[in-house]
Parts: structure tokens; sequence; C-alpha cells
């Protein structure tokens, strides 16, 4: 089981380098960060680009894994984010994962002004969205023509440091996005669905987990080769909530098949609020044990 963490993006630099550093010193496996134009309840409050944060903790990290939690299609092009993903995976030196999802409702989706999307568009976006970025990924000159997005000679040299090309985890609740996740995605994350009690949650969970196993057969696909992502904060309860809990949630998503679960550094008030100290007390009693 590996251990990541999110930092959020809403810190100047002078204040976020520290934590990326300690996520490393701290033994996460990996660290991420939110791909949005603004998110939630802090729509309002300060709010940093992803893909600078993370070129920026490239460059005070050396050995962790660094990644979006997910990077959207609201207001991305893959062409041009193809570019900026081989610059970061290069900065990075093959430390980048792409955690990639269909994009959400809200903010994101309309603060461009752009029609909002069924859910049936919003699926089909991203199954071309993750397509064409694939695509340009891998191989020398990409053309497509596609309802959403479209590419005329795209290039991709130099290519990314991993070959052949950066990983993908993709986020998947439901059955398309599943389908995609095991036709693209070296990981499949999920935040589990609803839930108002834990323990309701948890069993959401577990058919999720089955769901993605059946799905991974019927495309040909070894589930055990798919690396599988808990985000644990989706639950009604927060995993930093005490040593004793984190522990449990680790033990739990095990026991499911989950090969990585990824939590959040505790804020000083909602989302997420809780004490930078129980992040250090994990780091010393539960990371050294897994």
């Amino acid at each position: 089981m590996r251990v990541g963490i999110v930092i959020l993006p809403e810190h100047r630099w002078w204040a976020a380098e520290p934590l990326w550093r300690m996520a490393e010193e701290y033994g996460f496996a990996h660290a991420w960060t939110y791909d949005h134009l603004g998110w939630r309840s802090l729509v309002d409050k300060a709010w940093y680009d992803a893909v600078p944060t993370l070129t920026a903790a490239a460059t005070v990290t050396s050995t962790i894994r660094l990644g979006t939690l997910v990077a959207s299609p609201n207001f991305r092009h893959p062409v041009h984010f193809a570019r900026e993903l081989t610059a970061l995976d290069d900065i990075a030196d093959g430390r980048i994962t792409l955690g990639v999802g269909a994009g959400g409702t809200g903010f994101d989706a309309n603060v461009l002004g752009r029609p909002e999307l069924t859910p049936p568009e919003r699926s089909d976006r991203f199954a071309e969205f993750i397509e064409l970025l694939d695509h340009v990924l891998r191989f020398d000159v990409t053309d497509y023509d596609g309802t959403y997005y479209s590419a005329v000679q795209a290039r991709r040299a130099p290519g990314c440091v991993q070959l052949p090309r950066i990983p993908f985890v993709v986020a998947a609740n439901g059955t398309r996005s599943m389908q995609l996740a095991a036709q693209h995605g070296q990981g499949w994350v999920t935040t589990g669905r609803g839930g108002d009690d834990l323990e309701s949650w948890w069993r959401a969970v577990a058919e999720l987990s089955l769901r993605f196993t059946d799905i991974c057969h019927q495309q040909g696909r070894d589930p055990a080769k798919v690396h599988r992502y808990l985000q644990v904060d989706a639950a009604p309860e927060f995993s930093l909530s005490s040593v004793e809990h984190f522990r449990d949630v680790v033990g739990r998503a095990d026991e499911l098949g989950f090969t990585d679960v990824i939590t959040h550094w505790p804020r000083a008030d909602s989302p997420y609020a809780g004490k930078e100290s129980t992040v250090e007390e994990i780091a010393t009693e539960v990371l050294p044990e897994l």
C-alpha cells in the first residue's frame, strides 16, 4: 500500500514550498494538487494553476511522484496540455503521473461562458480528450478530427522522459469512464459514491472496485496490472482526523484491493480541517509500517 497526499494550490509559493518538501521528507509515495480554475467553497479565495505549481514542486523535491488530481477537460486542450506535460515530466526527471477526469459541473464548467454539457456529452468529450492526449504523447505526428477536439499535424518531440508516455490515472465512478480507465490508464482513481455515513460509503467503494475488475476483464485487461487509487477524503469523515482513523482507512482500502490511498494536507478550516501534527504522527507511526 502506498500513501499519497494532496496539497491544494492555495498558498503563495513561500508558504507552499515547505509543504511539498515535507511531503517527500515524511515518506509519502506521491503528492498531488487540484486542477481547477476555482473550486467549490474556495472559489473566492486565493488559487493557483496546477502546472506551474507542480513545476515548482518538481524543483524542490527529488524522489516523490507528483501529479494532478485530476486534470480537467473543462478548460484544457489535449495538444497544448501535451506540451505542458512533456515539459513537466522533463523538469521532474520522470516523476509525473497524470490524474485525469471528465471535468465536473460548477465554476470550472461555467467560467469560460460555454454551454453546459449534459452527462453523456461530458463522457463523449472525456473519451476524445484522453484518446487525443494519449496519441499526441505517444506518436511523432497526430491528426485528429473530433466533435470537441481537433489536431492538425501535432508534434510529440521530444516526448516524455517516461516511455512511451507519462502514466495516466483515470478518475472513474461510472461505467463509461471505467472503460476508459481500463483502456488507457496505468491506474484508476475513485472517490466512491455518495454515502451519508461512513459504512455506506465503504460499501459503495467495494461495489465500484468489483465493477472495475469486471470491466477490466471485459476490456481484455488484467485488473492486477492496473493500480487502484482511493481518494479517501471523499468519505464523510476526514481521513486525518486521527492516527487511529487513518490506520483503519488504509487497512480497509487494502482489504478491497486498492494499491494506493490519497489523503489531503490538513487545513485550518473546512474542507479538510485538521491538525498538521497528525501528518507528522502518521509519517512516524503509519507510513513505515506499509
